[in-house]
């Protein structure tokens, strides 16, 4: 029976020998040639749209604003909460669909959310810091806010 150092030991070796059958870098893999009887390259998905790309979005507010509120909403704590689609869950409610539970669904409306956070929520059971908790620019705010309002609104 091994110990744990040796296991430990073991599992590294194993580790780096299935890294090193990668083969060197310097090789190049002979690149399949087309003909009779080739397979066709693999489909690739089809790319999808937007969030909010189908979505009237109000006055001053931009696609560009969307998607960078989705990068905001995806790397800070929004998602650990809501979901990182946005589907809601246990802790906070979903931001895709049409319910608004604390504000009426306007864009301002949900600025000023996130400006102040829920201290007391309607449904769930935690509150919602201001910003989530996290250190956001009012720039910062008005994307998120931009994509929340699209996801709520369709998108």
């Amino acid at each position: 029976m091994l110990t744990r150092s040796w296991r430990g030991l073991f599992t590294g070796a194993a580790i780096i020998g299935l890294a090193a059958c990668g083969g060197d870098a310097g090789e190049q893999a002979d690149e399949p040639q087309a003909g009779p009887g080739a397979a066709a390259p693999a489909a690739q998905p089809a790319p999808q749209p937007a969030p909010g790309a189908n979505v009237e979005l109000p006055e001053g507010v931009t696609q560009d604003m969307v998607a960078s509120g989705k990068t905001v909403f995806e790397t800070t704590t929004c998602w650990t909460c809501h979901g990182m689609d946005g589907a809601g869950g246990p802790l906070a409610p979903s931001l895709i669909d049409d319910v608004w539970l604390n504000v009426d669904g306007s864009y301002d409306a949900i600025v000023q959310l996130v400006n102040t956070g829920v201290l007391e929520p309607k449904e769930h059971p935690g509150p919602m810091p201001p910003m989530g908790g996290a250190p956001l620019s009012e720039e910062q705010v008005r994307q998120v806010a931009a994509y929340v309002y699209a996801l709520g609104h369709g998108g």
